[in-house]
């Protein structure tokens, strides 16, 4: 009889199901998108029953379509989109309010509230995180603060204030578990990474009740179990919850110090495994936890970048200047190689290593012999740009040379990106032949949980390398370029 591992991967655009076989192999994916709610004011929100009935149905549509005996699927493993929080009735299950995503900066005013009062830097020295509208904390206070009632049930302790990894184990296991994992609890704001536990007084200035908070459980540790509302005979246990990029650190098979990867997604984590006690810095990049595994606490510096594969679709659904992402590889190559222009993407603020949250984005540098290969090549260039700020800011904060850079995510697939990112960087950059690193994580932390799998499976990933080609005059131009360009809409020193 097989044993399948099941993979989740609940992300900003959608929710992916993956199928592993035994050996770590990835045999089968089905995935399917929700819905992005965006007002006006450029806030981001997603339906979370729309979310939870996506994850029954992927799962469905992913035994059908792999033609499995659904009773081999031993174990499930569940990473998620960080950041995103939401807040439902105790009671009831029911959200009182959509979740506000990731990218949403709603929660600015709040932010700045306490920092006004004085309470930034404490913030930062506990959670490892510089105070921001990015993180959860800020959101479910926006929610508590403008849902009627919300703030009422919140003092009785009558809510759930989470995570999307949270919210999806509540649902599957039918309301028996309210628990998150160390990755996703050291990215709300809350969690004090020093003592490994929600910090009561930073909970209490965003107005949030730690009983309404999720018990936090080793990445892979026994979250339960779940039958996707009767679709398996019978239940199966969840034994992996990683947060999506920490997810992806582990299935890059960064398990030591000094190893870092970047996920291009529709934002970017630049994540870099720093060991067993935290390196704290005024860099502009957080401390984190990787995960707890087994007991054992990892700790990671980390970056995040609102917008990258974000950009890409703001040229071709908003500009429409392509009709795909597959087309800017071309044209990124025809573009005019004295043209100068520099593509600022602070469509919501910027995120490391900068945190101006009032930051607006910027063309800069175009002239009249500027077209569509010069600004859809500025937008490529953008991304690796800002990937480069952040790896050269944690090496400082480490003290580590950095050898490689391991990444993931569908932007990986642009050469002339990648490519631009070892110049940029001056160090191979080593692309999988896998690319659900993060589903592959939380897949390979639940078999390993499982005794499935052994650490044998992370040496059987092929990768690709693109080594550094460009001369340092030229690079060094192009960089302070870029630097000089992001000074354009800096808010504040």
């Amino acid at each position: 009889m097989a044993r399948y591992v099941l993979g989740i991967d609940q992300s900003t655009q959608g929710t992916k199901a993956l199928l592993f076989d035994e050996e770590g192999s990835l045999l089968c994916r089905t995935d399917l998108p929700h819905e992005q709610i965006i007002n006006e004011l450029g806030w981001v929100e997603h339906n979370p029953e729309e979310i939870y009935r996506n994850t029954v149905q992927v799962v469905k549509n992913l035994v059908e379509k792999a033609g499995i005996d659904k009773s081999e699927i031993a174990v499930l493993g569940i990473s998620n989109q960080r950041e995103t929080a939401l807040v439902w009735d105790r009671e009831t299950g029911k959200p009182v309010y959509n979740a506000v995503v990731w990218q949403c900066a709603r929660g600015a005013k709040i932010c700045e509230r306490i920092e006004k009062e004085g309470h930034a830097p404490m913030i930062q020295e506990r959670t490892g995180l510089q105070l921001s509208p990015y993180f959860s904390a800020a959101k479910i206070a926006w929610v508590l603060e403008n849902v009627e009632g919300a703030k009422e049930k919140n003092e009785a302790g009558k809510l759930a204030c989470g995570t999307i990894d949270s919210w999806l184990v509540y649902r599957l296991t039918k309301g028996k578990l309210f628990a998150t994992d160390y990755s996703n609890a050291s990215r709300t704001q809350m969690f004090n990474i020093r003592t490994l536990s929600w910090d009561a007084e930073i909970c209490g200035l965003f107005g949030i009740n730690t009983a309404c908070l999720a018990k936090v459980t080793d990445s892979d540790g026994d979250f339960g179990e779940t039958d996707f509302d009767g679709y398996l005979d019978k239940p199966i246990p969840i034994r992996g919850v990683l947060g999506d990029s920490h997810g992806a650190l582990f299935g890059q098979g960064c398990l030591e110090k000094g190893m870092i990867k970047t996920t291009y997604g529709t934002g970017s984590s630049i994540m870099m495994n720093i060991g067993e006690k935290p390196v704290f810095s005024d860099l502009g990049v957080v401390t984190s936890l990787a995960w707890s595994m087994s007991g054992k606490v990892n700790y990671v510096l980390e970056g995040n970048i609102n917008y990258t594969g974000a950009v890409i679709t703001w040229l071709k659904d908003d500009l429409k200047l392509i009709a795909g992402a597959k087309e800017t590889e071309d044209l990124a190559k025809s573009a005019n190689p004295a043209d100068k222009t520099y593509l600022v993407p602070a469509f919501t603020g910027l995120g490391a290593p900068y945190w101006d949250s009032n930051a607006t984005g910027v063309i800069s540098g175009i002239t009249r012999t500027t077209g569509q290969a010069e600004v859809v090549r500025a937008a490529l260039d953008c991304i690796a740009y800002q990937i480069t700020d952040i790896v050269k800011a944690m090496s400082e904060a480490s003290g580590i040379s950095i050898a490689e850079l391991r990444v993931d995510g569908g932007p990986t697939r642009n050469g002339y990106l990648m490519q631009f990112q070892s110049d940029m960087l001056g160090i191979p950059v080593q692309i999988p032949d896998a690319e659900e690193l993060s589903g592959i994580g939380a897949a390979y932390a639940a078999g390993l949980s499982m005794g499935i799998y052994s650490q044998d499976v992370f040496g059987r990933m092929k990768r690709k390398a693109f080594r550094p080609q460009m001369a340092e005059a030229v690079k060094k131009e192009k960089y302070e370029g870029w630097k000089k360009a992001v000074g354009m809409v800096l808010t504040r020193p």
